[in-house]
């Protein structure tokens, strides 16, 4: 039976048990007894039809739930005469399944509206029209037209001039954000502002949004240890109330007392609290850009003690910026990057489109270059403004222009030089690093301030870069030059300190984050490989939104366990009054109509969580491995 089919029957079988309530009662009240007795006990026997159905699908699936006191609590009721309570225990019953659906059904909402914006067809050109075309259709290179109240179909780069688009529905970022030419765009964000041409960087199905689709699909077929925790509680509790049932009827050698006893027990908020609470917080979580995979991933983001994180592209911006511009003809810094960028223009190396990118950031016109030359990994030779340019590795610049060596120059730790020469002569280096992140050091003491108690780097780098990049960020140690086996390894250690938590960005991540206790990717820009071994998303490039994402998880079990804790409290307390004689059955089925409605409304207390600090910011541009990058340009380190 499908999701919506399954509501339509919760709402018919609970209109058969009000139905019956109502109509007995008003029998009842108009003098017609015997014939409120029949109605009352035909409006429990379909409820109490489908609860034993349900109940021997749970025993054939090996699960013994608090069902099982439903049917009890109506069974005693019908056989000892107590029709009015096993009516309301029907629809007592019948209520808490529709509540529990409906809390269910409001704490996804926001996942929901995530999966109804799927766009179907996009806007492409093609032979100077444009074609209205399936998104299967697209293919990275493509050129689309995003017009405005269009969802962007695909990642890709901004080919207008600017764009303005919202990307509420991603990252919780509820101001519009302003994107220039060349810059990514998102899939699933908004357009908000004029039209814009968008160059598809991947196809539909490997778009960010696609996979956030399905990480959601996923989460929400996901069940939590805690989960499993209340069914065990659940047999005990059962235990418990048939024992205290059966001692009442028996010191008392009155029935009604038992079955007062459990109808109080009827249905258990154990069985409510957890899977709304956290069910409630995956979604608050992705309302603020944190996919959570699911109540397990949640219950494991709440325990971890340590927390291990890669350098390049998550503790660091992971693109490499230019810092200066060392000159040493007459050129000034300005001209030498300006013709070192207008030739890199014909390279696609993630080194030469920073190059790029700097130069444009700072309103340079770069012209386009002609008779290219380009030795993949090395660099780049090019005319520019009739001048002949080489810009690339030292090595490879010096054979180009006919010099033995280059002037004696090192580079600090962390950066890299790329050399420029014009017209035979070797004009500069531009000097490029990877910087940390702006919201590293509020991130860090955020992330100590949750509980965690140990932090480590781990990287590939060298081990001089990594401890200049670290410098004063008060890191509990520094492992570099790792392998990404090394960095399983540092992973399967270090859970001699308590639960480990992983955060990377890429490809070579992915095997540390799987083995963690739970792994965090940067999903934003970060590799596939790295999203799909993960158990939590940043779906914006921004650490600190993990710090929102733990206390969002933190405080949604926590009102998982305060829902159990209070409700089930109640119910004791309820079952020993009635044991006593102090509640009839229908009192007792009042009242825990009572404690189900105020647990269920305490659980959903996890949608309105909003973290202390959540930052934002705009999307970057994708990750990429500064180390490696240089080694491949032939830049000198």
């Amino acid at each position: 039976m499908s999701g919506l089919g399954r509501d339509r029957f919760k709402i018919a079988i609970l209109a058969v048990a009000l139905t019956g309530l109502t109509v007995g009662a008003s029998l009842r009240l108009a003098g017609n007894v015997d014939l409120a007795e029949m109605v009352w006990v035909a409006g429990v026997v379909p409820v109490l039809a489908v609860l034993i159905i349900e109940i021997v699908r749970s025993l054939w699936r090996g699960e013994v739930g608090l069902d099982i006191v439903a049917a009890l609590s109506m069974s005693a009721a019908l056989v000892f005469g107590e029709t009015l309570a096993a009516a309301v225990v029907a629809l007592m019953y019948t209520g808490g399944t529709f509540l529990e659906s409906f809390a269910e059904g409001r704490a996804r909402r926001n996942m929901q509206a995530l999966l109804s914006r799927i766009p179907r067809t996009a806007a492409r050109y093609r032979d100077g029209a444009l074609e209205e075309v399936l998104l299967n259709q697209i293919a990275p290179g493509d050129l689309l037209l995003i017009r405005q109240g269009d969802v962007a179909p695909v990642d890709g780069t901004v080919e207008s001039a600017r764009a303005v688009v919202d990307q509420s529905a991603m990252t919780g970022e509820s101001m519009p954000v302003r994107l220039m030419h060349g810059q990514e765009a998102m899939s699933g964000s908004t357009n908000v502002g004029d039209a814009f041409d968008l160059r598809a960087s991947r196809r539909a199905a490997e778009s960010t949004y696609a996979g956030i689709v399905r990480l959601v699909e996923e989460a929400q077929r996901s069940k939590a240890p805690m989960s499993r925790l209340a069914d065990r509680y659940s047999i005990l509790f059962l235990v418990v109330t048939v024992t205290l049932a059966a001692a009442a009827w028996w010191m008392t050698d009155d029935p009604i007392r038992a079955v007062a006893v459990l109808v109080v027990a009827t249905p258990c908020p154990l069985i409510l609290a957890v899977p709304v609470a956290l069910v409630a917080g995956l979604s608050r979580a992705a309302h603020f850009g944190v996919l959570i995979k699911g109540a397990r991933a949640l219950e494991a983001l709440t325990q971890a003690q340590t927390l291990i994180l890669d350098k390049t592209g998550t503790l660091t911006d992971g693109r490499p910026q230019i810092v200066s511009v060392d000159t040493y003809a007459d050129l000034p810094p300005g001209e030498v990057l300006r013709l070192g960028a207008a030739a890199d223009q014909a390279s696609k190396h993630p080194m030469a489109q920073a190059i790029v990118a700097s130069a444009r950031a700072q309103g340079m016109p770069l012209p386009i270059p002609t008779h290219i030359e380009e030795v993949p990994g090395d660099g780049v030779a090019a005319q520019v403004d009739g001048r002949s340019v080489v810009v690339g590795g030292t090595d490879f610049v010096i054979s180009k222009i006919g010099r033995s060596r280059a002037p004696d120059q090192e580079s600090e730790a962390g950066s890299v030089l790329v050399a420029v020469a014009v017209d035979g002569q070797l004009a500069g280096n531009l000097v490029l690093s990877d910087p940390l992140r702006r919201e590293t050091a509020g991130f860090l003491s955020g992330i100590r301030r949750s509980g965690i108690r140990r932090i480590v780097l781990a990287t590939g780098d060298r081990h001089a870069v990594a401890e200049a990049v670290t410098e004063g960020l008060g890191l509990d140690a520094v492992r570099a030059d790792l392998t990404p086996d090394q960095k399983v390894l540092l992973v399967l250690t270090e859970r001699k300190n308590g639960p480990v938590m992983m955060v990377g960005d890429g490809v070579n991540d992915a095997p540390a984050l799987a083995a963690a206790d739970i792994g965090v990717a940067m999903g934003a820009r970060g590799a596939a490989a790295s999203a799909e071994a993960a158990s939590v998303v940043l779906l914006v490039d921004d650490l600190g939104r993990l710090v929102s994402g733990l206390e969002v998880a933190k405080r949604s079990r926590g009102i998982a366990v305060e829902s159990v804790v209070a409700g089930i409290g109640l119910s004791m307390a309820g079952m020993v009054a009635a044991a006593l004689g102090y509640l009839t059955p229908v009192q007792g089925a009042l009242l825990q109509e009572a404690i189900d409605v105020a647990v269920i409304l305490n659980a959903l207390r996890a949608l309105r969580i909003t973290p202390r600090n959540v930052s934002a910011v705009g999307t970057r541009v994708n990750p990429v491995e500064l180390q490696s990058q240089a080694e491949r340009y032939g830049a000198s380190q």
